[in-house]
């Protein structure tokens, strides 16, 4: 039987390396339908991306519009077991029409069972989705179960009953591509950027100097400037703007970095704690930097459980963690972006911190007015109160701050830091017994 060249085909092509793709359940039909079909709406298979295995199905559009029916969900229900059996990464390409009405129940115990899949895979092995077209209804669901969802602007439908407005803000997707090309070197980076498992190390493979010094525009020390060619793939980019998140490499050890420029707000806070449990599933290393004058009281209704949520995040988490200061710290912001009270396994800070219960103009206006005189103006009142309660040493004399640390030695040390804990280990390490004095 010839296999004819189609949508799903093409995208198959574009994903794997040239000449590796290799199908599963090529001859699996719909019953009844076998001369009908040459080829089923599920397309699925495996091969290599960037030199390591990875598996994929694709819902073909050119096939009953991609609608996936009981027989497509048997052949990515087969092709998962294969994926766990084997520790690699599975990418889902999602452009189809829904479920095929006219099965009824058969149809909507398909979706759910391609739902069973990718939850008992999560955690175990990378999942990447990829809506190159409509993912409608249940489809999208699946989508949003998967690690990261990659989206394309102008091309991608994704929503369960209505259009739910850009994709970028509303945190649909993850990444939001410009063109198919962008979002398919967007997967493939992914790919590269993760380990095959949870129990996989991604690759140590440094590309730039690890003591590159940092130099900040204007004291501003944005994330890129710590990562390796200064080149981050951030996610929710869109969505709870105040945080960045995003995955890099830092000395060649692929991290997920989180970065507070601003108040921290109910969605920025769960943007922040799905990367910090996602980096923990895989053990990497989280790195988190701090600028910011504390929460957004008024921002969000349900700002104390999202709060809740990214503390409990930090605390859980058992990889490696590395959290930096550079700049403000006030009050809740310093707390719960990986302090060393949340379980840090160390806490930097730049000379120029400020970091206190609360604005330091609010403090002396509160409890230091008094101080302010003919001689002594409200500038240096304010100055003084952030050298006595609210500097960067006041912080690691209390041991709340490992160290103080030059903007423009922060990428080496933390660098430094992430192949140190490399061979973490978590709780109390195994032995036989002490040994004994003479």
């Amino acid at each position: 039987m010839e296999k004819q060249n189609t949508k799903g085909r093409e995208k198959m092509s574009a994903l794997f390396d040239a000449g590796t793709f290799v199908e599963m359940g090529a001859y699996i039909r719909r019953r009844g339908d076998r001369e009908n079909q040459a080829y089923d709406a599920v397309l699925t298979g495996y091969g290599s991306v960037g030199g390591k295995l990875a598996f994929a199905f694709v819902q073909d559009s050119d096939k009953n519009a991609g609608a996936l029916d009981s027989v497509g969900a048997e052949k990515i229900a087969r092709l998962y077991e294969q994926a766990v059996k084997c520790g690699a990464p599975v990418i889902g390409v999602f452009d189809g029409a829904g479920a095929v009405v006219y099965d009824g129940a058969s149809a909507l115990a398909a979706y759910g069972k391609v739902m069973k899949c990718v939850s008992d895979a999560s955690g175990i092995i990378p999942q990447i989705a990829y809506v190159s077209g409509t993912c409608l209804g249940m489809a999208a669901t699946v989508a949003a179960m998967f690690d990261v969802t990659v989206a394309v602007e102008k091309v991608s439908e994704l929503y369960v009953n209505a259009p739910a407005g850009d994709l970028n803000e509303n945190g649909m997707a993850a990444v939001y591509a410009e063109t198919e090309a962008d979002a398919v070197a967007t997967v493939r980076m992914l790919v590269d950027l993760l380990p095959r498992n949870n129990n996989d190390a991604a690759a140590v493979d440094p590309t730039d100097d690890v003591n590159r010094p940092v130099a900040p525009a204007a004291g501003e020390l944005r994330a890129a400037y710590l990562a390796d060619g200064m080149t981050v793939m951030n996610l929710y980019d869109g969505y709870g703007k105040e945080v960045t998140t995003a995955l890099t490499r830092m000395g060649g050890i692929t991290v997920g970095l989180i970065s507070l420029s601003g108040k921290l707000t109910a969605k920025g806070a769960r943007k922040a704690a799905r990367l910090v449990s996602f980096c923990d599933s895989f053990s990497l290393p989280v790195v988190t930097l701090v600028d910011s004058e504390g929460v957004d009281t008024v921002s969000d209704a349900d700002l104390a459980p999202a709060l809740g949520k990214l503390a409990k995040a930090y605390i859980t988490a058992t990889t490696a963690k590395v959290t930096a200061v550079v700049g403000k710290a006030y009050g809740a912001a310093f707390t719960l972006m990986g302090s060393r009270a949340l379980g840090a396994d160390l806490a930097l800070a730049t000379p120029e911190a400020v970091i206190s219960v609360m604005d330091p103009e609010a403090a002396v206006a509160f409890v230091w007015n008094d101080k302010i005189t003919s001689d002594k103006s409200r500038a240096e009142v304010e100055a003084e109160w952030k050298e006595v309660y609210a500097s960067a040493t006041i912080a690691a004399e209390s041991g709340d701050i490992d160290d103080i640390v030059p903007a423009e030695e922060l990428r080496a040390r933390i660098i430094s830091a992430l192949y140190m804990l490399a061979e973490k280990a978590d709780g109390t390490p195994d032995r036989k017994h002490g040994v004994p004095t003479l």
